[in-house]
């Protein structure tokens, strides 16, 4: 299963312009946050106790994001998609298995990386880190080719509102925790429109509270520009004590 560049381009500049897309902001926080989780890994300290706790952890959230976005698509577009083309998820269908697997590796070669002794935990970390590698190397192969051919069995088989319908019902499935995981590296890593169309949807459909902790939940992983274009569209205060910003 391979992904052209010449595909890309294609998906870019004609088929999904006008579209519902369902893969691009999930798979933007999906790409920061294990490349990000890599950087970690490789630069990991193996002799700092504190350190080594901390990463790993870092692992363990990431390997527990990626477990539940493959259920996700699992149930809720691999289904709709083989009943409406047959077959057109099976590859992908196969490679979640596969990823399966490396994940249950990656978390046993991560707790046996904290279990050992200090003296014994470089080469393991080094392991870690060239396991998790080739993870996030396969990663951003498969989520390129859902861009493009998923996308456009999609396209072809349901309407925007059935996409909606699709995309609601895997939000309704998210626990907060997850969500607040996932906000938290979807924002920071979307362009300024995507962030917009992304928090004014929450807005509209989640309560006060739920919507303003994530806001919080985001601020300090965003730079002050991307920061200042997200307060005009929300029409919030870019700092507590000062009036919001009118567009």
């Amino acid at each position: 299963m391979k992904t052209t560049i010449e595909e890309q381009q294609q998906l870019a500049l004609t088929q999904g312009r006008d579209r519902m897309d369902m893969y691009t902001a999930i798979h933007k926080a999906l790409r920061a946050m294990m490349c990000d989780t890599l950087v970690a890994v490789g630069r990991l300290d193996p002799q700092d106790e504190p350190e080594v706790v901390h990463t790993a952890q870092r692992v363990f959230d990431l390997l527990d994001i990626c477990r539940a976005h493959l259920a996700h698509e699992n149930a809720f577009v691999h289904v709709p998609m083989q009943a409406q083309a047959p077959g057109s998820a099976d590859a992908a269908a196969q490679e979640h298995v596969e990823h399966e697997h490396h994940i249950a590796q990656l978390s046993h070669l991560t707790g046996a990386m904290v279990r050992s002794a200090a003296a014994l935990r470089a080469p393991l970390a080094l392991a870690l880190y060239r396991a998790l590698a080739l993870f996030v190397a396969d990663n951003l192969r498969h989520m390129a080719h859902e861009e493009t051919q998923h996308s456009v069995t999609l396209w072809a088989h349901f309407s925007d509102a059935q996409l909606h319908e699709m995309h609601g019902n895997i939000l309704a499935s998210i626990g907060p925790q997850e969500m607040a995981t996932t906000m938290r590296w979807m924002i920071p890593a979307c362009n300024p429109q995507e962030r917009a169309e992304t928090l004014l949807g929450m807005r509209a459909g989640a309560p006060a509270p739920v919507f303003q902790a994530v806001v919080e939940g985001v601020r300090p992983h965003m730079d002050d520009s991307g920061w200042a274009k997200l307060c005009v569209v929300l029409d919030i205060a870019p700092q507590p004590g000062l009036t919001a910003t009118v567009a």
